[in-house]
């Protein structure tokens, strides 16, 4: 299964691939959420993990776009984050997140969550 992982810290996206890819998942990486839709259309993925807070475009936008796109509509979007206010959280439903987690991510959650949204 395809995972699009999608965070402005480079120690973070390898931390996160490091773990899926353990776990048999084919992984791409992209920095923010402008380089994430370039890579959207060459590996469509299963499930999509972002962070909140990018440059250029950031996890809610990020979000509106994929839910605007035929290809990416029903793809489960977790947020993955240090963020833990329940205003950011609401923002992240009501633009089409399906989960949420808190940094620093512990992998077993991580991997469950990703299986429950895939599921």
């Amino acid at each position: 299964m395809n995972i699009l992982v999608v965070d402005d810290s480079r120690t973070m996206r390898d931390l996160v691939s490091r773990e899926l890819r353990k776990d048999g998942y084919e992984v791409e990486t992209s920095e923010d959420g402008v380089e994430a839709l370039e890579r959207i259309s060459d590996f469509l993925p299963a499930v999509i993990i972002t962070d909140l807070n990018m440059p250029r475009m950031d996890g809610l936008q990020l979000t509106r776009a994929l839910r605007a796109r035929s290809d990416t509509k029903y793809v489960p979007i977790i947020f993955l984050t240090t963020e833990t206010g329940d205003d950011l959280r609401r923002a992240a439903r009501e633009a089409g997140a399906t989960g949420w987690i808190v940094k620093p991510f512990d992998g077993p959650k991580l991997l469950a969550a990703v299986r429950r949204v895939s599921a």
